[in-house]
């Protein structure tokens, strides 16, 4: 499901023991994802940087045997692809590495890159539009890719800030699974300008260090970290944190001992007069126009909270109530209006189903919003948002049995799908069903510890089996992370 920054500054860099594995071997297969996202229409005018630092990015991960693929102001779909795409490639050992240059907001304590298209007004819509990089980096760990790395360089104000009653700037500290090194362009919770030319001074340093030769990864970023901070006077202080259990270079040289013992480190500066992998191609995306608990879960409930835009309800008394806002409220709704002329001239838009089912459901318009999810499936039936959200609607108002199909065909298309774990654990929690409820929250909670609907769920379902000091455990954590879940989950029939 998905209804899916305020830290002190801090720098984190904990060196795990060194234990050298195949993951971290110059012969482990390398993969690389790079997206530069630059026209939001949100934004007074596109980002200068994004693009030409997502391209210097893919060209030297390409000379450091990385296979590429890089796309350009991607949508959410775009994104999801990409994703996808990057999933299915990982091979256990694998050295994965994603870079975003675009629009990061925060939102619950987690980090969401935000694609070009993404309709956000209120915070629920960051979860529901923009992608966790807990979650990205969870599936990339269940994948059995052996280093993980981020480079996120999104700690932009971004157009989206003045619309949420309460705002936390800059990013979030990530929960991130073992054998993993990320780094922000700015501290937590801190925001940066662009430098008005046409690279990021993040990017510009970060290309210095990666070219030095049996530079292990956690130096090349803290060298990294270093660099931007003299260059701007302190004013940006790049955020690392890593969990890396293993060696790692960019860019292998010949001082690498058998053993994997850590060379002397070159000059920070110089060209890269090492040996170096022989580049693999980048692969073109398609590119549309347009105080927190260790390892707990972080899974916002059932994802009613995905309103995007949605077409106008069916003819009904103006004012029943019965099933949401009214539809009065509803036809006056500006999304709902542009989605339903949208299928005025095209009854099979798929997509503009989904998005009003989205819409219906984030107003508590349930059976709307499963007439349109309905209709959507009709048109592609392996469309797994749409299962899972109809799973959900249908679980809120009581259609167990029908509900249960629905995720279970979810989980048969797409089998890591956190949304679809975390809506069938609220559905066995519903059904009275609460061994298979913490199975479910469980399974969401090890892809995404900081679901907050898993964890208060998982919570709820201990009480109940009675294991009630850890039920009481997890809810408190939960609360702590999102003081609205428990009105949240009473919305949905659940106390």
């Amino acid at each position: 499901m998905k209804i899916c920054f305020a830290l002190l500054v801090t720098s984190i860099l904990a060196i795990a023991p060194i234990n050298r594995s195949v993951a971290a071997d110059s012969r482990a297969d390398r993969f690389a994802l790079v997206i530069g996202n630059a026209k939001y229409p949100d934004a007074d005018a596109p980002l200068k940087e994004p693009i030409n630092d997502a391209r210097d990015i893919a060209d030297e991960l390409k000379r450091d045997g990385f296979s590429v693929d890089i796309g350009e102001n991607l949508t959410g779909d775009g994104m999801r692809r990409a994703f996808d795409k990057l999933y299915g490639r990982i091979k256990p050992g694998s050295v994965v590495l994603v870079f975003f240059s675009g629009f990061g907001v925060q939102a619950a304590r987690q980090s969401y890159m935000i694609p070009v298209d993404a309709q956000i007004w209120t915070e629920p819509d960051v979860r529901r539009d923009g992608f966790s990089l807990e979650t990205v980096l969870g599936e990339i760990n269940n994948r059995g890719a052996g280093v993980k790395i981020a480079l996120i360089d999104a700690s932009r104000r971004n157009p989206f800030e003045r619309r949420f009653r309460s705002f936390s700037a800059g990013l979030a500290p990530v929960i991130a699974p073992n054998g993993t090194l990320v780094m922000y362009s700015a501290a937590l919770s801190s925001v940066i300008s662009d430098n008005g030319g046409d690279h990021s001074l993040f990017v510009q340093e970060l290309l210095k260090e990666i070219r030095v030769p049996d530079l292990m990864a956690e130096e090349t970023l803290n060298r990294t970290r270093v660099g931007v901070t003299r260059a701007s006077r302190s004013e940006q202080v790049p955020w690392i944190s890593s969990s890396l259990a293993e060696d790692f270079a960019f860019i292998p040289g010949t001082n690498t001992s058998a053993n994997g013992s850590r060379p002397q480190n070159g000059p920070s500066n110089g060209p890269s007069n090492g040996p170096s992998s022989a580049p693999s191609p980048a692969v073109a995306l398609n590119t549309p126009q347009a105080s927190e608990p260790p390892a707990l879960p972080r899974f916002d409930p059932p994802p009613p909270i995905k309103p995007l835009e949605t077409p106008t309800p069916p003819a009904t008394n103006p004012e029943d109530k019965s099933d949401g806002a009214s539809a009065s409220a509803l036809a006056r709704d500006p999304i709902i209006q542009d989605l339903n002329k949208k299928l005025a001239e095209n009854p099979d838009d798929a997509n503009a189903l989904y998005r009003r089912g989205q819409v219906f459901a984030s107003k508590g318009a349930y059976t709307l919003a499963i007439n349109d999810f309905s209709d959507s499936l009709r048109l592609n039936s392996k469309d797994v948002e749409a299962y899972n959200n109809r799973c959900w609607a249908r679980t809120v108002i009581g259609d167990l049995q029908a509900a249960l199909k629905d995720c279970n065909e979810a989980l048969r298309l797409r089998p890591s799908f956190v949304d679809a774990l975390d809506s069938r654990g609220l559905l066995n929690l519903k059904s009275g069903q609460t061994k298979n409820a913490i199975a479910d929250f469980d399974a969401a909670l090890k892809i995404n510890p900081r679901l907050t609907s898993s964890l208060y769920g998982r919570g709820l379902a201990k009480q109940r089996n009675g294991s009630v000091s850890e039920g009481d455990l997890d809810i408190t954590n939960a609360k702590a992370m999102d003081p609205n879940i428990v009105k949240e989950f009473a919305s949905y029939g659940v106390n």
